[in-house]
Formats: structure tokens, C-alpha cells, sequence
């Protein structure tokens, strides 16, 4: 039972940092953030919950200043404050805010917001126990070496989500009768904004797919659900 002690201790820790995390990030978003209110995003997601069957989709400003959309893992969908300014000067279109709303209620829709939370915490447990193995034979390395593959992990089980939200989004923007078009100038216009960092991480290890490849994936679900 002793030998197994570490295993156990990680996944306790585990426990705890997944109730932790989740009512942290509870507090945060409560505290920093009001519900959208502008008549041109919400005749879009009016006509998203049409087509969802549901009363309404609400939409939330998170008052802080990076350029991001969020799913919190309550199911509510945020858009930063950063992100809503850059709509309100004309950068962004309705359409293109909308393709924003949409990919993340896929998110929720699939499950990613909740299941994320839950791999955050089963992460630093793995990392946790993998780190106290690892140090066993190689001592101060270990700890290094555990964090790299749980990285790893995390980083495509991620990428793997990005390209799920991706095609609901897509689904449900071309339901609504807007098309995947907005979707595609979006990340044209986020790729610009963050040219000076694309090419630093290797693919592998990023934790959003390639621009390139997610809108060749965009089109190509596109081409085959019209055909």
C-alpha cells in the first residue's frame, strides 16, 4: 500500500485543485464581468438560438485586455473586454464576433469547458506522480522531464478540442445563414495581431492548431456538408 502512497497523494491533490480552480475561476468571472448588451450581436445570437431551441444565448464581457473568447466551465460564454473594443472600433464585424459566440458555445455544447477544468487537475496529478517516479531514477531531472509530457498531452488533447469547436461553429454559422466566411477573415485578422509570436512554438506543442490549418479544415467540412 506504501509504494503506492505517491499515486494516491497525486490524485487527491488533483481533487483539490479541480474544486479550486473551478470556484477561483468562478469568482473571477463574477467579479469582472456584466452581460453583453449591443443589438447587433444579439439579432445574431437570436437567430443562434433559434437554431440551438433554446430562449436565449447570453453573452458575457470579461473585463480584461487580451484579444480572447472563453467558455467557462458553468456553460457561460465571455468575450473580453480587449476583444468587444476591437468590435466596437469597426476591427471586428458582427459576423465575425458572432463566429467567435458560436465556436465557443461549441465548447460547451461538446463538453470541452467542464472536461478541461477536469484535465487541468488530472494534469498536475499525472505530473505529480510522474515527477516523484521519474526523480527515482533520475534524480532532478525528473520533475522536468514529467512536466514536458503533460504538457505535451495537454497541449493536443487541446488542439484536438480547437478543431471540434471549429466545425460546430461552422455548422451553426451556416445554419444561421452567414456562412463559414466571417469565421475565416477572423483568424486572417488574429493572425495579424499576433504575428510577432506565430512560428516560436513548435505546432506540436501549441495549444491551438496552426491558423492555416484550421481554416483548411473549415473549408473542407464546408465543401463536404454543401456537397
Amino acid at each position: 500500500m506504501l509504494k503506492f502512497s505517491p499515486i494516491l497523494l497525486a490524485l487527491l491533490y488533483g481533487l483539490f485543485m479541480y474544486r479550486f480552480s473551478a470556484w477561483r475561476t468562478g469568482r473571477e468571472l463574477d467579479a469582472k464581468s456584466s452581460e453583453l448588451a449591443d443589438p447587433a450581436l444579439k439579432k445574431l445570437t437570436d437567430q443562434m438560438a433559434k437554431v440551438l431551441d433554446v430562449s436565449r444565448v447570453r453573452v458575457y464581457i470579461y473585463e480584461i485586455d487580451p484579444v480572447n473568447g472563453l467558455a467557462a466551465p458553468d456553460g457561460r460564454i465571455f468575450i473580453t473586454r480587449g476583444f468587444f473594443d476591437k468590435y466596437l472600433s469597426g476591427q471586428v464585424t458582427p459576423e465575425e464576433m458572432a463566429s467567435v459566440i458560436a465556436h465557443e458555445l461549441g465548447h460547451v455544447a461538446l463538453g470541452h469547458s467542464r472536461r478541461r477544468m477536469i484535465d487541468f487537475s488530472g494534469q498536475n496529478a499525472l505530473r505529480t506522480a510522474l515527477g516523484m517516479v521519474l526523480s527515482r531514477f533520475i534524480p532532478g531531472l525528473g520533475v522536468y522531464i514529467a512536466g514536458f509530457l503533460t504538457r505535451l498531452l495537454s497541449a493536443r488533447l487541446s488542439r484536438s478540442d480547437e478543431y471540434e469547436a471549429d466545425a460546430y461553429a461552422s455548422a451553426l454559422l451556416l445554419k444561421i445563414g452567414i456562412g463559414t466566411g466571417p469565421q475565416i477573415s477572423l483568424f486572417s485578422k488574429l493572425e495579424a495581431l499576433t504575428a510577432q509570436n506565430s512560428g516560436t512554438v513548435p505546432a506540436w506543442m501549441m495549444s491551438h492548431p496552426k491558423t492555416k490549418e484550421r481554416v483548411l479544415a473549415i473549408q473542407k467540412n464546408e465543401t463536404k456538408w454543401q456537397g
